[in-house]
C-alpha cells in the first residue's frame, strides 16, 4: 500500500511544540560544511533546520572557512571541524542528536566524515556529496547505514548508488515507488527520491508518494539550493524527534508548501524564511 502524503491532523500535532519545552528539548543539529567558497549550500540547510524547529543548529566547516561563514551567520552557531577524528570526539555529547552531511561538503571531506558520523548511530541525513562520494562502491556505504538515516538523492545520485534500479525505473519495469522501496531495503534506511513525484520508502516496506503536480505544482523548486533546504528541513525534524520515515514524509510536504506559499520568483534563500508563514497557516 502506498501512502499519499497530505496534511493530516497527525502531522499538525507532531509539528506543534509543547508550551513548556525549552531549546534543548528540541534537539541540536549539526550541519557539516565544505571548504572556502563552498559553504553556501550548508548555510542554506542549517537555516532550514533552525526554521523548522530544531532547538540549536551548529555549522561545522574546516578551520579555513570559519571566518567566511561567521560573516553570514547569526542564529546558527559555528565551530571548526578539521577531521573525522574530531567529529567522533564531538559526538560523545549525546545532546547532539541529528546530523546532515553532503551539501557543499566536497568528495574527499565526505569520504572522511560520513563513516565518523554513521559510527555514532545518530539520526543522519546524507545528501549530495555524501552520496556521490560512494558512487564507486555503494556497498561500502550501505554496510555502514542504519535505520535512523535518510538518503535524499535526485535521480542522478540515485543512479550512482542503485544503477540497476535506476535502469529498471527508466525502462518502466519499476515505478518510482517500487524502485525507492527496493533501494530502502538494500540500503537498510529511509530513501527519499526527489522530484515532482517524490517517492519515500523505509526499510520496513512502508512507502509514500508526494505529488507536486496539478493543484500542488511548485515548478519554482527547480532552482539551485532547493534540495539543500529540503535536507536541512529533514535534519531539523530529526533533531526534534521525528523518525527517519516521518521526517522524510513531513519534510517533503513542508518543502513544497513553502514553495507554493512564496510563488514565482522563488530562490533557495526564500524557502527557510517562508516556513513560519506555513506554520502560521496550519498550526494557529
Amino acid at each position: 500500500m502506498i501512502r499519499h502524503i497530505t496534511l493530516t491532523e497527525e502531522m499538525r500535532a507532531a509539528l506543534r511544540k509543547p508550551v513548556e519545552a525549552h531549546k534543548y528539548g528540541h534537539g541540536h543539529a549539526l550541519v557539516l560544511a565544505g571548504g572556502v567558497g563552498h559553504g553556501g549550500a550548508a548555510r542554506l540547510a542549517a537555516r532550514a533546520a533552525l526554521r523548522v524547529g530544531a532547538g540549536l543548529v551548529t555549522l561545522l566547516p574546516p578551520q579555513a572557512a570559519v571566518s567566511e561563514n561567521a560573516a553570514q551567520l547569526t542564529a546558527v552557531m559555528l565551530a571548526a571541524l578539521p577531521d573525522g577524528y574530531s567529529l567522533r570526539g564531538k559526538l560523545q555529547d549525546p545532546r547532539l542528536n541529528a546530523l546532515l552531511l553532503g551539501p557543499g561538503l566536497g568528495l574527499p571531506r565526505a569520504q572522511e566524515m560520513v563513516p565518523a558520523a554513521l559510527w555514532a548511530k545518530r539520526a543522519t541525513v546524507l545528501d549530495a556529496d555524501a552520496l556521490s562520494a560512494f558512487a564507486a562502491e555503494p556497498g561500502q556505504l550501505f554496510a555502514q547505514l542504519h535505520e535512523n538515516v535518510v538518503l535524499t538523492p535526485h535521480l542522478g545520485e540515485f543512479a550512482r548508488l542503485f544503477p540497476d534500479l535506476a535502469k529498471a525505473l527508466a525502462a518502466g519495469v519499476l515505478t518510482r515507488v517500487e524502485a525507492t522501496r527496493a533501494a530502502a531495503d538494500r540500503a537498510g534506511c529511509t530513501v527519499l527520491l526527489k522530484g515532482a513525484e517524490t517517492a519515500i520508502a523505509a526499510p520496513s516496506g512502508e512507502a509514500a508518494l508526494h505529488l507536486a503536480t496539478g493543484a500542488r505544482a511548485a515548478p519554482w523548486l527547480a532552482t539551485a539550493g532547493a534540495g539543500d533546504v529540503l535536507a536541512g528541513i529533514l535534519t531539523g525534524l530529526l533533531a526534534r524527534g521525528f523518525s527517519a520515515y516521518e521526517a522524510a514524509c513531513t519534510g517533503a510536504w513542508l518543502h513544497v508548501e513553502a514553495a507554493r506559499s512564496f510563488g514565482p520568483g522563488l530562490i533557495a534563500e526564500d524557502l527557510p524564511d517562508e516556513l513560519p508563514k506555513v506554520f502560521r497557516a496550519i498550526l494557529l
